[in-house]
């Protein structure tokens, strides 16, 4: 019995279905609540645009959902890992398992294939699903909830510079000369830096040189006049191939089209350490639900009868959300690069998969 890694057939399916029935328990309180959460702070910003009703809030649920879902699964894969735990603790199960011989690591293998298999549908769910989800949402919300934009290829919040003076954009699609952006705005500056033009727009598309803008208002800072012309060309100097480059957002981009967008940008010279460090953690971050039976494997052993149960429970709780602070926050350096990217997005894991080895080990094996 100790030379395998999985104990019996029966057992290792009793604990793998009581392991994912948790797993999906939590899962639906976690993302039941925080959609209430957020649609009470959402719901006055969608409702308030002419037209929007009930619909366009369970639109906004549907494509949050998947977000809350991404994110939240490795903390339902924790919480469900110490309500397992414990109740087989409680239950007298470990016990019995460890006299029939099994090991630590043993009693836990289960729940360890559980939760790579857990990892793996996150990767492809990720993939296939949240990044059209967090596309669509994120250009829903730069038309400020009004018509659900169909573009392809869409980018929120452009900032760019063409010799001092800036084009912005809160909505931008398309790619080359078909690319057109909404709610734009033009600064135009002086030598000293000064900004002597405000240009707003509703929209604005290519011409070869510049981009004509349509639905214009005008406000010159130096006497203070507002008017209104039929149409305008700015931004001579910036051409569709720049903005194509001018913004990436890796949460957007499914991890085969990142690869190409970084290596656009590599070929264009331009900083790509916080991309890098997004594209390792796309397989990094999914493998987090992996690390949760290890983490909060503390929970499974010691006898419950020894009032030490709960001091486990919140010790396996503590290992597990420090694994996520410690997670954002090296991705955080790594995205303004103080941390090389690999590192950024693999320290974390490796790190505490071998504290919680050494935990495991120094205390049951």
């Amino acid at each position: 019995m100790q030379l395998d890694f999985f104990p019996s057939r029966t057992l290792t399916l009793y604990l793998a279905k009581l392991f994912v029935a948790r797993i999906a328990a939590m899962l639906f309180v976690l993302v039941l609540v925080l959609m209430m959460l957020d649609l009470l702070s959402s719901s006055g910003e969608i409702l308030a645009v002419p037209g929007n009703g009930q619909g366009e809030l369970l639109t906004y649920a549907g494509l949050r959902i998947p977000q809350l879902i991404s994110r939240f699964l490795p903390y339902s894969v924790l919480l469900a890992t110490l309500i397992t735990l414990v109740t087989l603790n409680q239950n007298s199960e470990v016990i019995a398992m460890k006299a029939a011989g099994l090991s630590a690591h043993q009693v836990l293998a289960p729940l360890l294939l559980t939760a790579g298999l857990v990892s793996l549908a996150t990767f492809a769910f990720n993939e296939r699903v949240v990044t059209r989800a967090t596309e669509t949402l994120k250009a829903w919300e730069a038309v400020d909830y009004g018509a659900i934009p169909d573009e392809e290829r869409v980018r929120t919040n452009i900032y760019l510079n063409d010799d001092g003076n800036i084009l912005t954009a809160a909505y931008l699609a398309g790619r080359g000369e078909a690319i057109a952006m909404r709610n734009v705005s033009w600064y135009r500056r002086n030598a000293e830096g000064m900004i002597i033009e405000q240009v707003d727009a509703e929209r604005a598309r290519y011409a070869g040189p510049g981009w004509r803008l349509e639905g214009i208002t005008r406000f010159s800072v130096q006497n203070a006049v507002t008017d209104r012309p039929a149409t305008l060309v700015v931004g001579e100097g910036l051409t569709p191939d720049q903005i194509d480059l001018a913004k990436i957002d890796p949460d957007a981009e499914p991890f085969w089209t990142l690869t190409t967008s970084i290596a656009e940008f590599e070929r264009a010279g331009r900083q790509t350490d916080e991309l890098r460090a997004k594209w390792w953690h796309k397989i990094s971050g999914p493998l987090s639900a992996f690390l949760m039976p290890l983490l909060g494997a503390v929970a499974a052993f010691g006898l419950a009868r020894s009032g030490q149960l709960f001091v486990r429970a919140v010790i396996g709780m503590a290992l597990g959300f420090a694994y996520f602070v410690v997670d954002n926050a090296a991705l955080a350096m790594g995205s303004f690069g103080g941390y090389p990217p690999f590192l950024a997005a693999w320290a974390p894991f490796f790190l505490f998969l071998l504290i919680g080895e050494t935990v495991l080990i120094r205390t049951e094996e």
